[in-house]
């Protein structure tokens, strides 16, 4: 495997424009820059990502435009692949290499309306690989915990020293989420690509049919939870 290019992996790119206002007042906002180890700013930010941006489906946008990290920062929601982009944008922005990772998950958290919207149980999921301390580790900054709780999960920590890639059981002890397929780890989003698989697995996603990158539907996965929120 050749070593990998660590100046690239911390640059900003198309999509992950860290050196845009909207992600700097995020990571400034976020408190990593009170951090002193690389560690600590990317923890800071893995829960600034989690808890401080909305999971949301219904009503987002894939539009190349909608998944830059300036982007969701100022919208302050997304899923999976918004909220990869901006946590691997921001931790570059400390000094902490990064790349983004797509897999197909099976038993992804979701309503039963969502389930529907993306035909079954299998999810095209995004995270991201971090480079700590000689190592790479993958993080999923991506179900706030108040939404795991509405939906029975066990919210997902990071401590900085191990992956944080998604419990497999649930808060009951039901199997949560299994990975399926790993389509391997980037340096900014392969728009074309991600996008040619969302529109083939997930084609009920999209308001406008297989050429329109609107996610349908309106409403919150929160209202839809089996717990009502507090």
């Amino acid at each position: 495997m050749s070593t990998p290019d660590f100046a690239e992996l911390l640059r900003p790119t198309e999509f992950l424009d860290h050196d845009s206002p909207e992600v700097r007042d995020f990571v400034a906002r976020s408190g990593a820059l009170e951090e002193t180890t690389a560690a600590g700013k990317a923890v800071r930010l893995y829960y600034a990502v989690r808890d401080g941006v909305d999971y949301e489906v219904y009503g987002t946008s894939l539009e190349r435009a909608a998944l830059r990290a300036s982007s969701v920062a100022r919208a302050g929601k997304g899923f999976c692949l918004h909220k990869s982009v901006l946590y691997a944008a921001a931790v570059r922005s400390v000094g902490v290499p990064s790349r983004l990772l797509y897999a197909d998950v099976r038993n992804h958290l979701a309503s039963e309306r969502l389930r529907r919207m993306v035909g079954g149980e299998v999810f095209h999921h995004g995270l991201v690989s971090v480079h700590l301390d000689g190592r790479w580790m993958r993080v999923t900054p991506v179900f706030n915990g108040l939404l795991c709780r509405l939906y029975g999960m066990t919210p997902l920590e990071f401590d900085g020293t191990a992956d944080s890639v998604y419990h497999p059981y649930d808060a009951g002890g039901a199997r949560q989420m299994e990975f399926l397929t790993d389509y391997g780890d980037h340096a900014d989003v392969p728009y074309e690509r991600l996008m040619a698989r969302m529109r083939a697995k997930h084609p009920g996603m999209f308001a406008e049919g297989a050429a329109g990158a609107a996610i349908s539907g309106s409403g919150s996965l929160a209202d839809e939870a089996p717990v009502p929120a507090p």
